[in-house]
């Protein structure tokens, strides 16, 4: 009777720390989703969107990123490595071409495997219309990483995913 007790204990201690991982895992996935949800949110733009909203947004998207942050593409002069103050201001001479623009993610992969570094796989869908009245409408695979310190989950690199067309 005595040993049961113990192996009872035994399992629920392995199951609760079976738990624990799990639920940490999770909430650590749901914060590396949470600044996408940021950028896609400090990204778009309302139609009508004042002057003082425009710069406060890319402000905050400069919050997201590590210093420095590097990009990649498939088209050379477009891929580089930039500082936070370099990605805000890009963001705010790109949202300013816009008179609306929505930007979401989607089909998103999180790998947790390494510590403090999150490995994303996600679709991009921008669409929005430009001042001068042509529609736009991008979707692109990105590889994006991120790693943790103690301000929290913050993007080092987004890497554009070449798709071969049909």
């Amino acid at each position: 009777m005595v040993k049961m007790k113990w192996v009872v204990l035994a399992v629920l201690a392995v199951v609760t720390s079976i738990a624990n991982s799990a639920c940490f895992l999770q909430t650590e996935e749901k914060k590396v989703k949470k600044q996408f949800r940021h950028l896609s949110e400090w990204a778009s733009k309302e139609r009508g969107e004042t002057p003082i909203t425009m710069a406060q947004r890319a402000q905050k998207i400069g919050t997201l990123f590590l210093d420095p942050c590097e990009f990649k593409t498939h088209i050379e002069p477009f891929s580089e490595a930039l500082t936070p103050d370099e990605i805000s201001s890009y963001a705010m001479r790109g949202r300013s071409l816009f008179t609306v623009l929505d930007l979401v993610f989607y089909d998103m992969k999180i790998d947790l495997s390494e510590e403090r570094v999150a490995k994303v796989t996600v679709t991009v869908k921008a669409t929005g219309r430009l001042k001068d009245g042509e529609n736009i409408k991008e979707i692109h695979e990105l590889e994006c990483l991120l790693k943790k310190n103690e301000g929290g989950w913050l993007f080092s690199r987004f890497e554009v995913v070449e798709v071969l067309k049909r």
